[in-house]
């Protein structure tokens, strides 16, 4: 048996089967869980179909976190395939290219009002509409880029990131007399098709090349997924409010 044999699982984010999120659902049906994905808008397709490529057949739900009308259907829409959620994974993020790449000045509200609620605020979003669907429980897991220090070019997203490890304290607090646990994934880079969109990548893998204690390969996802899968199971029962950090020890290492 698995260590999410019987478990329910609900995760975003799934657009390549590169993604840390496609693996975290491999990985989740591996070991016995039964997985919904959800998408939204033009990417909707693209999940249906890398959905193909899990070892089984992973219904696509609609669900865009800054549409209110998709978060209140959210408990509908899951319950036409499985009658509650025992885990959320939350792998969204988002800011537009204003608010990257060495802009941080100049960056306005408007933009940087997107990063925060794509990356941050939705976790929130998310967390509350799945909450009706916890009975007894359960594990929301949400990916990070550790945000303890200014990154090269990631600007407003290191920011936004920033609020949404301390909006994982918050929903922890107010959430675990639910038992409801809520946890990060702090991942090295790894070249999804969100790091596409960072300018500079290259540098954070010259920096993880460098100062990483454990050897760090930008192409595998696997080591995070197998983190976050982890964290949804019953092997950590009494964790919540913590950030897992899967990135080789570099948080940990000085200048």
């Amino acid at each position: 048996m698995g260590i999410l044999q019987g478990k329910r699982i609900l995760v975003t984010g799934v657009l390549t089967d590169a993604s840390i999120a496609f693996h975290i659902a491999r990985i989740a049906q591996e070991e016995g869980a039964t997985v919904i994905l959800s998408s939204y808008g033009r990417v909707h397709r693209l999940t249906e179909r890398i959905a193909g490529r899990l070892p089984q057949p992973a219904p696509v739900i609609q669900l865009d976190v800054t549409n209110d009308e998709d978060l209140a259907a959210l408990p509908d829409r899951v319950r036409e395939h499985v009658d509650g959620l025992d885990g959320v994974v939350h792998s969204i993020g988002f800011a537009p290219e204003a608010a990257l790449g060495g802009n941080f000045l100049n960056t306005a509200w408007k933009d940087v009002a997107v990063a925060f609620q794509v990356s941050a605020f939705s976790l929130k979003s998310l967390t509350m509409a799945a909450r009706p669907l916890f009975s007894g429980g359960g594990s929301v897991v949400g990916l990070d880029f550790d945000a303890q220090v200014a990154w090269p070019k990631y600007d407003w997203m290191g920011v936004a990131k920033a609020a949404l490890e301390s909006t994982s304290r918050y929903l922890a607090r107010d959430l675990g007399p639910e038992n409801i646990r809520v946890n990060l994934v702090a991942a090295g880079p790894i070249r999804t098709m969100a790091a596409k969109s960072i300018p500079g990548f290259d540098e954070f893998e010259k920096v993880w090349n460098e100062r990483s204690p454990l050897s760090w390969d930008t192409t595998d996802p696997v080591p995070a997924a197998q983190a976050t899968v982890a964290l949804l199971s019953d092997w950590f029962p009494k964790t919540t409010a913590e950030i897992i950090h899967v990135d080789g020890g570099l948080h940990a290492m000085g200048a």
